[in-house]
């Protein structure tokens, strides 16, 4: 699952994703195209009240971003609740958040 909502600095968005606490792992890390596809660079940690890992991105928007969620450096999983899939060169699909439709020139409060 993945909220959206505008950042403070213009141009912005905070993007947080969600995976639910049945997901059974030791780390879980969000791999895209925001951070150069590192699998390394974005872990996502366990919310202690609902135990759900969970990342919160500061993402420039009016752009959509591939991504996906590597288990233990092991397993890929998309997120089937993203904004879109395209099919990717390695035979499987990416999951897609779409900043698009987040206004770029309108900071929260």
């Amino acid at each position: 699952m993945i909220h959206k909502e505008p950042a403070k600095e213009k141009g912005k968005a905070n993007v947080t994703f969600i995976l639910p606490s049945n997901i059974w792992a030791e780390r879980v890390n969000v791999v895209g195209e925001f951070n150069d596809w590192d699998t390394r660079a974005t872990p996502m940690v366990r919310n202690r009240s609902d135990a759900n890992w969970k990342v919160t991105l500061e993402l420039q928007t009016g752009k959509r971003y591939r991504f996906r969620y590597l288990i233990d450096g092991r397993e890929w999983l998309n997120d089937w609740h993203a904004d879109d899939h395209i099919e990717n060169p390695y035979g499987s699909y990416d999951s897609i958040v779409d900043l698009t439709g987040v206004a770029k020139d309108t900071p929260s409060t």
